[in-house]
C-alpha cells in the first residue's frame, strides 16, 4: 500500500521554514505511513499563488492563510469544515474565531501575536540616536524621524515610506481612538482628518530624506536575507508582530529588539491571531490533514520545535509548560505581547472582500503616495470608492 501524501504550503522566514520542516520530520517518524509534499515561500507572491492553485483545483491538502483571508475562502467553499476532529480544549476561544464563518470553523489558529516595531539597536547606537521605548508616541516617532537626519549615513534613512501602509495607517487610527478602517458590515470608517494628518505627515518626511526614495521604498522585501532594507542598514525601524523577532534575529543576531507600536488618545498596536491552516474542501486527506493540524497544535514536542516563529502558541497548557524551553530570541517577542496585552486594540477580520482591499488596493494607494504621483486627499477618495465594493447589502 502507497504511502498517504499530504501536500502542505505556507509562507514565513528561512527560520520558520526550518523549524516547520524539522516538526514535519518529527512527525513523520511518529506516522511513516503519512508523507509530506512541501511549499514554501516569503510572503511576497504567496496570495496570488495560493489563489491560482485553489481556483485551478490543484490546492495543497493543507496550507497557511491570513485571518482576513478565511472569510473569502470560506464564502467560496474552498474550505474543508474542521467543526470536528482536532482537539481545541487548550485553545483560547477568543482566537477561534478568526476561523470560523457563518458559525462554522474553516481554519486552525497557529499563534497569537502583537503588532509593533522592531529596530536596529546597534545601528542607532552607533549613531547616537536615542532608543524608543514601550509606551511612545506617535509624536515621538516622527520628531525621532526628523532628529535623525542629521545623523544618518549617506543613503540611510530612519523608516519605510508608510504614507499609504494600510497596517501603518491602522495603528495610527486606532491609536486616534477612531477605531477599525472597514467594519465587519462594510462600512468604510477610514477617518479623513486623521488619514490627511498622516499622509502630510509623511510628505514632510519624504521632503527631507527621512524615507527612502520611491524606488528604493518600493524594492523592500519584508523578511528577505537581500531585500530587506532594515536587514541591509538602508533603514532603522519598521512594522513587526512579535512573532517575526527571531527570523530577523536569524538574519543578523544581536542587533534589532522590538518596541509597542506608537500610541496617541489609545494604545497603537493590536493583538490578532497570527496565521491560520486551512484544508483544502477537494483535498482527498482531510482525516490525515486533520490529525496533523490537531498534532501541530498540542503536541508539546511540536510546541518546543516551533517557538514563536508563528506566534505565541495557541495551546495555551502546554505554552506554559513550555516557556523555560523557549530561546532568549522567543522572550523578546514574548514581551512584546505581554507589553501590548493590558491595552492592545482588538482586531477583526472585516467582511469578505477586506484582503483584496488590503492586499491589492491599498498596495496601488502606497506606490501613487510614494512616487507623488497622488495627493493625500485623492488618495483618501479612492480607497473610499473602493471600499463601497465591500459592503453587504
Amino acid at each position: 500500500m502507497e504511502n498517504d501524501v499530504l501536500r502542505i504550503m505556507w509562507w514565513g522566514s528561512q527560520q520558520r521554514h526550518q523549524v516547520t520542516l524539522e516538526a514535519i520530520q518529527f512527525y513523520q517518524k511518529l506516522h511513516p505511513d503519512i508523507q509530506f509534499e512541501t511549499e514554501y515561500s516569503g510572503i511576497n507572491g504567496y496570495l496570488d499563488k495560493l489563489t491560482t492553485e485553489v481556483v485551478a483545483g490543484r490546492a495543497p491538502d493543507i496550507y497557511q492563510i491570513d485571518p482576513s483571508w478565511v472569510a473569502d475562502l470560506a464564502a467560496q467553499h474552498r474550505l474543508a469544515d474542521l467543526s470536528e476532529g482536532i482537539d481545541l480544549q487548550d485553545v483560547d476561544k477568543k482566537l477561534l474565531g478568526a476561523g470560523k464563518y457563518e458559525g462554522k470553523l474553516y481554519a486552525i489558529p497557529l499563534g497569537s501575536t502583537a503588532h509593533g516595531m522592531i529596530y536596529d539597536k546597534a545601528g542607532m547606537e552607533k549613531l547616537g540616536l536615542a532608543l524608543p521605548k514601550n509606551g511612545w508616541t506617535w509624536e515621538d516617532f516622527f520628531q525621532m524621524a526628523k532628529d535623525s537626519v542629521r545623523k544618518l549615513n549617506k543613503e540611510q534613512y530612519f523608516t519605510l515610506d508608510y504614507a499609504g501602509n494600510y497596517f501603518a495607517y491602522s495603528a495610527y487610527q486606532y491609536a486616534a481612538g477612531k477605531g477599525e478602517l472597514l467594519a465587519d458590515d462594510g462600512t468604510f470608517h477610514i477617518d479623513k482628518d486623521t488619514f490627511l494628518d498622516w499622509g502630510r505627515r509623511f510628505e514632510e518626511l519624504r521632503g527631507i530624506g527621512a524615507v527612502p526614495p520611491a524606488e528604493l521604498n518600493a524594492s523592500d522585501r519584508e523578511l528577505d536575507l537581500n531585500g530587506d532594507l532594515m536587514v541591509g542598514g538602508q533603514i532603522l525601524i519598521r512594522l513587526s508582530f512579535s512573532n517575526n523577532f527571531v527570523s530577523w534575529d536569524s538574519m543578523k543576531p544581536g542587533a534589532f529588539d522590538l518596541v509597542t507600536m506608537p500610541r496617541s488618545a489609545q494604545a497603537g498596536g493590536w493583538l490578532k491571531p497570527s496565521m491560520l491552516f486551512g484544508v483544502d474542501a477537494n483535498s482527498a486527506h482531510t482525516n490525515e490533514a486533520k490529525a496533523f493540524i490537531d498534532w501541530f497544535t498540542n503536541s508539546p514536542d511540536a510546541v518546543r520545535i516551533l517557538g514563536t516563529t508563528r506566534g505565541n502558541p495557541v495551546n495555551t497548557r502546554v505554552s506554559r509548560e513550555a516557556f523555560f524551553d523557549f530561546s532568549d530570541e522567543d522572550r523578546v517577542g514574548i514581551q512584546l505581547y505581554n507589553a501590548t496585552v493590558p491595552d492592545g486594540q482588538q482586531w477583526t477580520p472585516g467582511p469578505s472582500g477586506t484582503a483584496e482591499w488590503v492586499e491589492k488596493d491599498w498596495d496601488l494607494v502606497e506606490d501613487k503616495l510614494s512616487f507623488g504621483k497622488e495627493t493625500p486627499e485623492q488618495a483618501f477618495e479612492e480607497l473610499r470608492l473602493k471600499a463601497q465594493r465591500y459592503e453587504t447589502k
